[in-house]
């Protein structure tokens, strides 16, 4: 089963470098979805700082990702793309200056910093799933703020209140994180519907992620806590890959090892990477957040990168990490 995943991060990682140039806004290629391209290249900046990380520093495809976006970080119109949206203009700010590339003059990052207000960087108006997504932005950007610890925060996220609460009760706390493009089928059975609604899959997957860097440290979770999420985990992943909801399926399985576990040591999680390794395409990409919404080849190239390219670096950023895991 590693040399599927292995297959599968090759894959990923081929199309994602052949499709750099998707990446970048002032390309030739960029279509006008202000944005959305300005999401793109925030992802593909974090893809290249977890990859640094859990891969090759010397990978020459890294290489030609970080060039990217070294040039795409130093363009002057980009802080203006970048806050653009009301809504995400202080988060993307943070994020700008978190993931900037090293050895890149950073008087740009360091402006919209400058920017930022008392009310951006302290918990007011934000759910706990914001608070910790700003914590852990501000922390990777070196910026002062007013957020609680993480021990704090950790009592009060879904992956241990979501764990917490019975199945069919309001569950205390709903992360504010949008659903995907492709939204799961309504039409379920009664007996086969889902743990959690969409916007909690991904605030679950996301809290791992921030709680435990990318996976690069321990979770910073009790051990009844990850005891709980590790359950709500499994159980919401074994329904994505029934419905091949490919999206959360690698964030899900990236969430496991995050939490500390091995899903390649368990059955559900080697179903998870044939699900993922069928969705596949040969060229290596993952046509889009689930097999509903899945991409055709006839659709231009513009349009099927925009539906394709967030699975397809989730899958290759779990790859990363979950052979990271397995070989330290």
């Amino acid at each position: 089963m590693s040399s599927d995943l292995d297959r599968l991060s090759a894959g990923a990682l081929g199309w994602l470098v052949r499709n750099l140039d998707h990446f970048d806004p002032y390309s030739a290629s960029a279509r006008p979805l202000e944005h959305g391209k300005a999401k793109a290249a925030l992802e593909l900046a974090l893809l290249c700082h977890c990859w640094a990380r859990l891969g090759d520093e010397d990978d020459a495809r890294l290489g030609k990702a970080t060039a990217v976006v070294r040039t795409v970080w130093q363009h002057p119109d980009f802080p203006r793309l970048i806050t653009g949206s009301p809504r995400y203009a202080a988060q993307y700010a943070l994020v700008y200056a978190a993931l900037a590339p090293d050895g890149i003059d950073d008087t740009q990052c360091r402006a919209g910093l400058a920017r930022l207000t008392d009310d951006d960087l302290s918990p007011r108006g934000k759910s706990p799933y914001q608070r910790l997504e700003f914590r852990y932005y501000a922390d990777k950007a070196g910026v002062r703020h007013t957020i609680e610890p993480y021990e704090e925060l950790a009592g009060q996220n879904v992956l241990v209140t979501l764990a917490a609460a019975a199945p069919g009760t309001d569950r205390p706390d709903q992360a504010d994180q949008p659903a995907p493009d492709g939204t799961p089928p309504d039409s379920t059975a009664p007996d086969d519907a889902p743990p959690v609604t969409i916007a909690e899959a991904y605030g679950i997957t996301h809290s791992a992620f921030y709680f435990s860097d990318f996976g690069r440290t321990g979770p910073a979770l009790s051990d009844d806590a990850v005891a709980g999420a590790t359950e709500l985990v499994r159980r919401t992943l074994e329904y994505c890959v029934r419905h091949d909801w490919w999206d959360l399926v690698a964030e899900l399985v990236m969430t496991q090892a995050c939490l500390g576990a091995d899903p390649l040591r368990t059955p559900l999680g080697v179903a998870a990477v044939e699900c993922l390794a069928r969705a596949q395409r040969p060229d290596g990409a993952i046509p889009g957040r689930s097999a509903s919404t899945r991409a055709t080849a006839a659709e231009p190239a513009g349009a099927f990168f925009e539906k394709a390219y967030h699975t397809t670096l989730v899958t290759a950023l779990m790859s990363l990490a979950v052979s990271s895991a397995r070989a330290s």
